[in-house]
């Protein structure tokens, strides 16, 4: 396969996955503390991760304002995390369906312009799914510090949404 195809394939896929969030998050119940604690880690650290990322390889303005942004919010959000996990006696769990390593690497790979798009896209996909989350955890969780974190963070995430929705439709 030549390049310019592999290239046609990877950004095919990276189109793709707001679909593949959006189905995850049509339907969502409320996971259990455990599942939730290492949905919530996962979210965090891809955010971190993929901030970072951005910050390395993106010159759009726009894109690195979204990553700086990014970084502090969830980096307080995984602190957070912490305390009420260990508040609750909740180990981590972490989610087996997660795709997020996928999407990094796939980003990793990306330069320019098709990174922005791509970060912007994976983005999008991710807090939609986080949304989802979050909103099922914070009505139907256990209670208790989970169910505050998830309610406390709930919030914060339709914001990042929102930037999120903007920052995709505007690249």
């Amino acid at each position: 396969m030549t390049q310019l195809a592999r290239r046609g394939v990877l950004l095919f896929a990276l189109a793709a996955l707001p679909a593949v969030y959006a189905s995850r998050a049509l339907a969502v119940d409320a996971l259990p503390d455990a599942r939730f604690v290492g949905y919530a880690q996962a979210h965090n650290d891809f955010e971190i991760a993929s901030a970072r990322l951005a910050l390395s390889k993106s010159g759009n303005e726009n894109v690195r304002g979204f990553a700086n942004r990014t970084l502090v919010e969830s980096d307080l959000a995984a602190q957070r995390l912490v305390k009420s996990r260990s508040e609750a006696g909740v180990s981590y769990a972490p989610d087996p369906n997660e795709p997020t390593m996928v999407v990094l690497r796939r980003l990793s790979t990306l330069e320019g312009p098709e990174f922005d798009t791509a970060y912007a896209n994976a983005q999008l996909a991710a807090i939609t799914n986080a949304e989802a989350q979050y909103g099922a955890f914070s009505q139907a969780g256990q209670g208790g510090p989970l169910r505050r974190y998830a309610q406390e963070q709930y919030p914060k995430i339709k914001i990042q949404l929102e930037f999120a929705q903007r920052l995709a439709g505007g690249l």
